[in-house]
């Protein structure tokens, strides 16, 4: 999956400092330990001196099985020697060796060339936490999503069932090239929240999420559009990932280069089959009044579209 750019070095960098740290740790433990035992230094130089005297038997001819035999024998005197040693002062091997966070793959983040599970691990933990800052992530769950709110309105009620059994079974089944859906509606209706629920299962599954407002995207690509030096890579990144979720399209300052720029995001990711989810308060009429026809073009032969319905979630909160 390709996660989004600044978690996929975060999750270098700290793989990195767990590896240093292990190795530092046992650097130390060793370090101590030879000061305060200095038969211990010993015994560690006749190993080395063993296991090369062993290779050399094997080259050099000769009775080379007695002579493997021996050093065998010697090998396993002196690691029990030494083992002993490290007991009287309350320590083990695994005292001043290095105890990596993942044994399989001693935090490299890789096994055999191929991605260790663990370092899949470590980008979903990067990649919720990047999503969730300032976002309630965790409580915009498809099981907190409640209809209750939509229940005055029979027909609201029954879209909005409709569309929350379309979410789940979205996510439960999305893939690398799944559909992409825009969701459209009032203000209030529980877009977001099921966006978010979408972006929450994505994780999971390890995809590569970037989510945002398109005022933020908007803001960025300005931005960067003036500032290269900076090497902003937010185009890239809309592009590229494996979700891209871009909430309250329409909500943005306008201005040709981000309407372009939005434009060619969604095009890009629709010829190369990325899903994207949008949600949106206008309806088609407003979204080609903002972006032109060729934007909702693409969007309707390119989109599943669900409509939201009922009333104002946030106001009737208030309301009690």
């Amino acid at each position: 999956m390709s996660y989004d750019k600044t978690v996929a070095l975060a999750a270098r960098a700290e793989l990195e400092r767990r590896r240093s740290r292990a190795q530092e740790t046992a650097r130390q433990n060793l370090e101590d330990f030879l000061s305060r035992c200095p038969r211990a230094g010993e015994i560690r130089r006749e190993l080395s001196a063993n296991a090369t005297g062993a290779a050399r038997a094997v080259v050099s001819g000769g009775d080379v099985r007695t002579e493997l035999e021996r050093r065998k024998a010697r090998g396993l005197a002196l690691r029990e020697e030494y083992e002993g040693l490290l007991k009287t002062r309350g320590l083990t091997r695994r005292d001043v060796e290095p105890q990596y966070a993942c044994p399989k793959c001693q935090d490299t983040g890789f096994v055999d060339g191929r991605m260790c599970d663990c370092h899949r691990a470590l980008r979903r933990s990067l990649a919720y936490r990047q999503l969730s800052a300032g976002l309630p992530l965790e409580s915009c769950t498809f099981e907190s999503f409640s209809l209750d709110y939509y229940r005055d309105d029979p027909a609201a009620l029954r879209q909005m069932e409709v569309i929350l059994k379309s979410c789940r079974e979205y996510a439960g089944n999305l893939r690398a090239h799944s559909p992409s859906l825009l969701f459209w509606g009032g203000t209030g209706l529980g877009k977001t929240h099921l966006s978010l629920a979408i972006a929450n299962a994505a994780i999971e599954k390890g995809f590569g999420v970037v989510y945002g407002s398109a005022q933020r995207f908007a803001v960025a690509l300005e931005k960067e559009r003036f500032s290269r030096e900076d090497g902003g890579d937010t185009i890239d990144s809309l592009k590229d990932c494996d979700l891209l979720i871009l909430d309250d399209l329409g909500t943005e300052f306008s201005s040709a280069y981000s309407n372009a720029a939005i434009y060619d995001v969604i095009n890009d990711r629709l010829l190369s089959g990325r899903p994207t989810v949008i949600s949106t308060n206008l309806a088609l009429p407003g979204l080609e009044e903002r972006y032109g026809q060729r934007f909702t073009s693409r969007i309707v032969g390119g989109y599943a579209m669900l409509g939201f319905k009922g009333k104002d979630v946030r106001v009737q909160k208030i309301g009690g």
